[in-house]
């Protein structure tokens, strides 16, 4: 089974309603708040091609930003 991350910040409604799509769905997933070190900001900035965007969804591979708007 694949690794789904989902990239947050506090107090972000796109990514609250991100949350419990993935929750409604029951997919697992590992969440990780861009505030949360430098590493997940980093790491997030990569994925987005530095834009500061959240949610950021990595599944497989395939990287979605701000899917639902952000």
């Amino acid at each position: 089974m694949s690794e789904i991350k989902l990239f947050t910040k506090v107090g972000c409604p796109y990514c609250a309603a991100m949350r419990e799509s993935l929750n409604s769905e029951g997919v697992d997933y590992k969440e990780i708040d861009v505030h949360s070190s430098s590493e997940a900001m980093q790491e997030a900035l990569t994925f987005s091609g530095g834009r500061r965007m959240v949610p950021i969804v990595v599944r497989d591979g395939d990287v979605k930003v701000a899917p639902d708007g952000g």
